[in-house]
């Protein structure tokens, strides 16, 4: 959110962003505060264990300052787009780096190596990505031949409505690994949309792709969910999408695929794809 000067190695840091504190236990640092996960509370299964004994210091959209205060922390990890309001307190606390987002999780690891003083830690495990999306994009592009590149599609499934993932999380990686999008979605993501919110089932055309990966969510109304889900999959529409077409319709894993928005998550969902479409890795 401007200039801010960081003197030293920090030691004490407080995540205020599930991607930030999946890009912690990447770097091989252990919070000494972080927020809730969104789901599997307190933190997420996939790194839990490497947070043991951090201290939990409220909802990322609404951090407990006074917790954080009581930590002591030489450096905080937010995000402009959460915690714009009340960066000014933060700073108080202790320096504060913000990245834009939630989502863009290369732009997070070199952030953090850089106010944390572990550039080239950062740089090595970017490197290594780096060298992943090749590997994948060379083997997925050898084995579908002609058929590559195919589009993808990313649908959300929730209580009272259903979703395109457009760009955001998910959709960048995909873009990084060479898939692309129907024109509909590309176009939408030419305007800056992030996410397309169905209502009506009369829009699940928009929905094409040659392959769909679907997650199911809104923790507390899975009843809900399951309803809209077997009703827009049991619509003639549905069937008639080229993914269900030629069974090419995946359910992913929505902490790996949506919420965990890390380095560590990132891996893991490019290991999945790895498996979906049969690639050694």
């Amino acid at each position: 959110m401007g200039k801010t000067e960081i003197k030293g190695t920090p030691t004490r840091i407080v995540t205020l962003y599930q991607g930030a504190t999946d890009v912690a236990v990447a770097l091989g640092v252990k919070p000494v505060g972080a927020v809730e996960s969104w789901l599997e509370q307190p933190f997420y299964q996939y790194i839990r264990s490497d947070l043991e004994g951090v201290t939990v210091v409220g909802e990322e959209t609404q951090p407990n300052l006074e917790e954080i205060a009581k930590l002591k922390p030489d450096l905080i990890i937010a995000s402009k787009m959460r915690h714009e309001e009340i960066y000014g307190q933060l700073s108080q606390i202790a320096p504060t780096v913000t990245h834009e987002t939630v989502y863009k999780f290369k732009d997070t690891v070199a952030l953090m190596g850089n106010a944390m003083n572990k550039q080239e830690e950062a740089d090595a495990l970017l490197a290594e990505w780096d060298a992943r999306v090749a590997d994948f994009n060379g083997k997925i592009a050898t084995k579908l031949g002609e058929e590559w590149p195919i589009e993808v599609s990313v649908l959300n499934f929730r209580a009272d409505h259903a979703r395109i993932y457009v760009t955001g999380f998910a959709g960048d990686i995909l873009d990084e690994l060479g898939f692309v999008r129907s024109e509909l979605l590309q176009k939408e993501a030419d305007n800056g949309g992030v996410v397309l919110k169905l209502t009506d089932k009369e829009s699940i055309p928009s929905m094409n792709a040659d392959v769909s990966f679907v997650f199911l969510t809104d923790p507390g109304s899975d009843e809900a969910v399951q309803k809209t889900y077997e009703e827009w999959t049991a619509h003639p529409l549905w069937n008639n999408l080229d993914s269900v077409k030629a069974d090419q319709v995946y359910q992913i894993d929505e902490v790996t695929w949506n919420m965990g928005g890390g380095l560590i998550s990132a891996n893991l969902m490019l290991d999945q794809l790895y498996e979906h479409f049969g690639l050694q890795k």
